[in-house]
């Protein structure tokens, strides 16, 4: 803690974790009580800690591209699509338009998976059953269309330097289009479920609020900087892939409290059929994988490649010494900033408050200790 407790402070503490179901992975909170109140509180990390740059820093650059969706394991091929295009960024390899299509509809099919999981584990977190049988009866669908083309329905391996593992097929495309038409055809369900759920609203609604200024000073990206006003997305702020050819909105909202991150997370899903409709309309015949030689050396320098994942800006940073092992891999994960605004975002803050204002920024712990 940032004090040591005086006897005559009336305050304890409070271990929330490392194994709580609330915090969806192996995270301690020690918190400082006065009461039912919050003073202070101290996360702390390391307990699942696997040293993936290490690894990634003493084999070659092909054997870490498994080791990517061991980090955000809900919405890991935004991860792929990271690492095998700082791979190219460095290489100067050339990826067919048909590919760079594919690995838009997969990503975005990933985030909206991601999104139904948080919506589902979100809700349950705060007491409600029913609205995770839904998501997860809509989520399943995904994992069945990304499981025919990937071999995988969770930690997914399916770019490849240079395009893709396996080009898609018109299977997925009826698919997917079936899945889009199902989905919209939801939004009624979900509407009367929970966003006009007045228990919900009261529990959401004026919790856990972060002003413009702390989500600047702690680096907070995603959902939680759109939240309050910030209209900031790499999709569309520093473009990459085939995203500049899409036709999309970035949803914001001004309170920056859970509700507001709820509703974005849910406008997001729709902004993300959109961009999965598009490039089926507009998916270029052609390979979808393109020339690449048979051993990939890294030029010397150095090289960085962000992306826009479920939870937010993810960016890595590698060195290179002319081999075909990195000699320095740096991953800027967006959960570890966004888990940095919790004790000033919860000070103050009632305990039976916590689970919905930390639930709500949709942390994914193995991303943050990693």
């Amino acid at each position: 803690m940032s004090k040591k407790l005086k006897p005559d402070q009336h305050r304890f503490l409070l271990n929330m974790g490392p194994q709580h179901p609330s915090t969806h992975g192996v995270l301690r909170i020690i918190l400082e009580m006065d009461g039912e109140y919050i003073m202070d509180m101290d996360p702390v990390l390391g307990y699942g800690h696997r040293m993936q740059e290490k690894i990634a820093e003493s084999s070659g650059w092909k054997s870490f591209l498994p080791y990517c969706a061991r980090m955000d394991y809900v919405g890991a091929l935004p991860y792929n699509h990271a690492y095998v295009a700082l791979i190219e960024r460095m290489t100067g390899i050339e990826v067919p338009k048909r590919a760079e299509y594919i690995r838009v509809l997969t990503s975005e099919l990933n985030r909206v998976s991601s999104h139904l999981l948080w919506l589902g584990a979100f809700l349950l977190d705060l007491g409600a059953f029913t609205p995770i049988l839904y998501c997860f009866d809509d989520r399943e669908h995904i994992l069945d269309i990304l499981e025919d083309i990937t071999g995988s329905r969770l930690t997914y391996c399916y770019y490849r330097v240079g395009g893709v593992n396996q080009d898609i097929d018109n299977k997925f495309v009826e698919r997917t289009r079936a899945f889009i038409d199902r989905m919209r055809g939801r939004y009624q369900i979900y509407k009367d479920l929970v966003t006009d759920n007045v228990i919900f609203i009261n529990r959401v609604k004026g919790i856990g609020i972060i002003t413009p200024d702390m989500a600047r000073r702690y680096g907070a990206t995603g959902a939680v900087l759109r939240s309050c006003g910030i209209k900031y997305d790499i999709r569309k702020n520093e473009p990459y892939s085939v995203y500049p050819e899409f036709d999309f909105d970035i949803p914001i909202r001004e309170n920056g409290d859970s509700f507001d991150r709820y509703l974005i997370k849910v406008a997001e899903i729709e902004q993300s059929l959109r961009i999965i409709e598009q490039a089926l309309d507009r998916l270029p015949e052609g390979p979808s994988m393109g020339k690449v030689p048979k051993r990939i050396k890294l030029p010397a320098g150095d090289c960085s490649f962000a992306v826009e994942t479920a939870r937010g800006e993810l960016t890595f940073y590698l060195v290179a010494d002319g081999s075909d092992v990195p000699y320095r891999l740096k991953i800027r994960v967006p959960s570890f900033s966004n888990l940095s605004v919790i004790p000033e975002m919860c000070q103050g803050m009632l305990l039976a408050d916590l689970v919905a204002a930390m639930g709500s920024l949709d942390l994914v712990i193995p991303e943050i200790d990693r």
